[in-house]
């Protein structure tokens, strides 16, 4: 089958390998219908995830249809259309039964799909623990609409959570990529006082002032003073930072207001450093890391119900054969690109 491949820093490649197999009773094998690109693989690309292996496939956004389930897996079977999690997790230890399921101790807990073991931006994939791993479908929901709900909009969503937003809020989202709409999008779900979207492309403000024009915009070099004239505490109180670059964590704690919450959804290059002293006073609340992707089929329900849709943030697809050309739009941000959907015939 067809396999994008992790070769090492900066080589990823197209190969043939053989089609994945289950070997735990707890596994499902899926045909990938439709997958996509993530930042994090451009990371893996770049050598900036220690923890991936290379000769695996990469991948962790995709959805498709069950070939295969091992004799424990009680929640899908052959012939159902799935989302795939990007988290694997047993369910059964300590951190997952808390809900922090980033944090599983199994040896393929976390991140592991298109990291530290074979991905979906092949043909076919193999689930681990795929009661936890994978969720239906609704009927009247399609593949397209669905292909974001393992990661990113799982993203998003748990982001929102954790930051517990309330209707009085204002709240700051730094950055219009993908996974900083889909943040968006979940925000919005908490009816906060009003949102703010930091974002210096051209093409993606107007993308947002298109798409939600209750949504306030600015661009970075006056997001300082535009959230001070535009919340009523002097500062934002909830701060979702989805951009990942020094100077926008450093916008995050700027832009709050004393007693705020930031909240960091970015994955960064290289290490950030808090300025105690230049914060002291402020008694920010920080959360931060890996997303909890325990939320998937409360959110295929609300896209069922029509409250969330991502559709408009796929603008281009390509097949799975043409990936690499896909990867170069994709990192290259041409054509106004925001997602790419990698189709398998």
């Amino acid at each position: 089958m067809l396999a994008y491949t992790y070769v090492g820093k900066g080589n990823f490649e197209l190969r043939d390998k053989d089609k994945p197999v289950l070997q735990d009773s707890r596994d499902a094998i899926v045909k990938v219908t439709l997958s996509s690109i993530c930042t994090s693989d451009l990371h893996i690309k770049h050598g900036s995830v220690p923890k991936a292996v290379p000769g695996i496939t990469v991948g962790h956004e995709m959805v498709g249809i069950v070939e295969s389930v091992g004799a424990d897996v009680k929640t899908v079977k052959p012939g159902d259309r799935v989302t795939v999690n990007v988290e694997t997790y047993c369910g059964e230890c300590f951190f997952c039964k808390k809900g922090f399921v980033n944090n599983c101790t199994d040896k393929n807990g976390g991140w592991a799909l298109g990291c530290r073991i074979d991905g979906g931006q092949a043909e076919y994939v193999r689930v681990p623990y795929a009661d936890q791993g994978l969720n239906k479908i609704p009927e009247n929901v399609s593949d397209i609409q669905a292909l974001f709900v393992g990661d990113i909009l799982a993203t998003g969503f748990w982001a929102a959570r954790i930051s517990d937003i309330t209707p009085e809020d204002t709240v700051l989202i730094i950055g219009a990529g993908p996974t900083g709409i889909c943040t968006l999008l979940c925000a919005k779900l908490k009816a906060p006082k009003r949102i703010i979207v930091c974002e210096s492309d051209a093409y993606r403000k107007e993308f947002i002032k298109s798409h939600y024009p209750d949504v306030l915009v600015t661009p970075p070099d006056n997001v300082f003073n535009f959230v001070m004239e535009n919340s009523d505490h002097g500062g934002a109180d909830v701060v979702l930072e989805v951009a990942g670059t020094k100077e926008t964590f450093r916008m995050a704690w700027e832009c709050a207001r004393p007693n705020a919450v930031v909240t960091i959804v970015a994955l960064y290059d290289e290490a950030q450093i808090l300025p105690l002293p230049d914060m002291y006073g402020k008694n920010l609340t920080f959360k931060t890391g890996g997303v909890d992707g325990c939320d998937c089929r409360e959110i295929l329900s609300l896209i069922s119900c029509g409250r969330i849709d991502t559709t408009p943030l796929v603008t281009h697809t390509f097949c799975l054969s043409d990936v690499e050309k896909a990867y170069e739009l994709f990192e290259s941000r041409r054509d106004n690109v925001i997602k790419v959907a990698l189709v398998n015939s």
